[in-house]
């Protein structure tokens, strides 16, 4: 009975410190620094062309270190800016200055002229996705085969990396 009252005790004392701690006040928010209490932290996040922007930096900054691990020499250059030309992002369709005005066009169609819509827009967008694919084939055959190998393994991890961030189609898949 004794070890029993001596295990309630030190629960209730526990629970008692707990609970004074979450009965304090906690601290107050640092003061906001100028530039942030100039503009709030999502102005600008969804820019449309601030987002643009950052893909294309980032497309770019791609390219360039597939380039390096490719090891491309100047016989391949042109073959290298085929393919990357080939690789240039298409602006996403509800993206852009007139987001708002494609916006209130869709929404004034019913129902079967939006799927028809949708249609048309993913076959615009399977076709861009064929034009790579061939000029990813057609690279490909000109690559020696160690640089086949890197571009099988860095493809692979990019994929990868594709599916673990959600990227399965819908509105965060493929745009172009």
């Amino acid at each position: 009975m004794k070890l029993l009252s001596k295990h309630t005790l030190l629960a209730g004392l526990l629970a008692t410190a707990g609970f004074a701690t979450m009965a304090q006040t906690p601290p107050p928010a640092p003061a906001p620094q100028p530039a942030q209490a100039a503009a709030p932290a999502h102005i600008g996040q969804h820019d449309p062309a601030q987002w643009e922007a950052r893909m294309a930096q980032r497309h770019a900054r791609h390219m360039a270190e597939l380039k390096a691990k490719l090891k491309i020499t100047p016989d391949e250059e042109a073959a290298w800016t085929t393919f990357a030309a080939s690789m240039q992002p298409a602006p996403h369709p509800m993206m852009g200055k007139d987001r708002a005005a494609r916006r209130a066009e869709f929404a004034k169609l019913t129902t079967p002229e939006r799927i028809d819509k949708t249609r048309a827009l993913r076959s615009e967008r399977d076709q861009r996705m064929d034009k790579r694919a061939d000029a990813t084939k057609t690279f490909y055959a000109a690559l020696k085969p160690e640089q086949q190998k890197v571009f099988d393994a860095t493809t692979l991890r990019m994929m990868s990396h594709m599916e673990h961030k959600g990227h399965k189609g819908g509105w965060h898949g493929d745009r172009g």
